[in-house]
This record gives C-alpha cells, structure tokens and sequence, in this order.
C-alpha cells in the first residue's frame, strides 16, 4: 500500500490561490485506507477551500485512482462539474495525480505526499518493509528484507554498531540482521547466510518501471 499525507496547508494555500472553482478527487484504495484521501478527507478539503473563499464544482472518490483508464471514465461522468472547475485537486498519491494528469488538460493540483510503500501493523500505523529494488532475495533471508529493514542496507549480515539485537541507528529499532539470523536458526536452515549477496544489481530497478503480463 502506498502511504501517504496531507502536504501543509500553507503549501495548499499558495498552490490554490490563482484559483476559485475546484473539482475534488479522493482515492478509495491506498489514500482512504491511512486516511489521507478518502470521502471524509474529501469532503474536510472541501470545507477548507469554502473558508479560503473558493467554490467547489463536485466531487468524487474513484475505486483506484492509479488506475488510468478507470480515471478517465469517471472523469467523464462528471463532465460537466470538471469543465466548471479551474483546477482539479487530487487527494492520491504520485501515481493517482498522474493519472488524472493524463485525462485532462486542466490544472491538476496534488493534496497529498507520498512516503513509501508500506504494510498495515494496525489502523494509523505503517511501516515500510519493501523498497521495490526489483531483486529479491526474500526467499533466503527468512521473509525479512535487509535492504529495506537495515537502517544500512546491508546485504551480508549486521555491521560492527549492532548491540542486544538493536541499531545504533536508532536505538528503538532491531536489528534486521539479528532478526533473520533468529528466524532462520528458528526454521533449521542457513539461508542467506550459505552464500555471500553480491552488490544489488540496481539496473534492475528500472525507472520508469513497465511491466506486461
């Protein structure tokens, strides 16, 4: 899921300024899911822009705004309400921003920021365990990645600042070293730990990614 926040509003303010109509977007994915773009979120832009002096043409919360042909059919459901509106503003994510973008030619204006691609430990808290580095070496390191969970990135075992299973990055945080030795001792197999990980083939990351099935 891709996390993501509100940007300030003195950030929002000087973006809408040149503005009075707007159209509202929101994202019932990823954005509803850690409140930052769903209908109530929509509808607390919508109050904020009224005490700005501004009008609101309509709205509406698209399935997956990342989605661009989905995009592009809800927009044209909303015809009318989008050509009434100077500017767009889209409570999404990079990718949902961009794929309304690409359905018109108006001002299209990005309420939010997107952090990183995270997991759910519960309702308001998030934590990132994937860097999408497009080589993954899951299988062998217990589930746990060392490229994204190692404050270092380290790729062969935990670094000379480990102590009691903790980071000497952050004191709070365990060691994802530490963490995939005990869960591969726990499962009686060597894993990474047979072999040494060469550097990370970054090419592989590519940008900007295009995958066909």
């Amino acid at each position: 899921m891709i996390i993501s926040e509100r940007k300030p509003l003195d950030e929002l303010q000087e973006a809408v300024a040149p503005y009075q109509n707007f159209f509202l977007i929101g994202c019932g994915a990823c954005a509803t899911v850690c409140k930052s773009g769903g209908e109530e979120e929509v509808f607390q832009m919508q109050e904020w822009l009224i005490e700005q002096g501004k009008a609101v043409t309509g709205s509406m919360v698209i399935d997956e705004a990342c989605h661009l042909l989905r995009a592009g059919r809800d927009l044209r459901h909303h015809k009318l309400a989008v050509q009434e509106a100077d500017a767009l503003i889209v409570l999404a994510c990079g990718g949902g921003v961009q794929s309304i973008s690409s359905q018109t030619e108006q001002r299209v204006i990005g309420a939010l920021n997107s952090i990183f691609l995270g997991n759910v430990r519960r309702f308001g808290q998030y934590e990132e365990r994937c860097s999408l580095c497009g080589e993954c070496i899951l299988n062998e390191t217990a589930g746990i990645c060392p490229v994204t969970t190692c404050a270092k990135g380290l790729l062969n075992g935990p670094c000379g600042g480990m102590e009691d299973g903790h980071c000497e990055v952050d004191a709070e945080l365990e060691c994802a070293w530490h963490l995939i030795y005990e869960r591969l001792k726990q499962q009686k197999r060597p894993g990474v730990f047979a072999r040494r990980v060469p550097p990370k083939a970054w090419s592989k990351r590519r940008k900007p990614g295009r995958h066909k099935l």
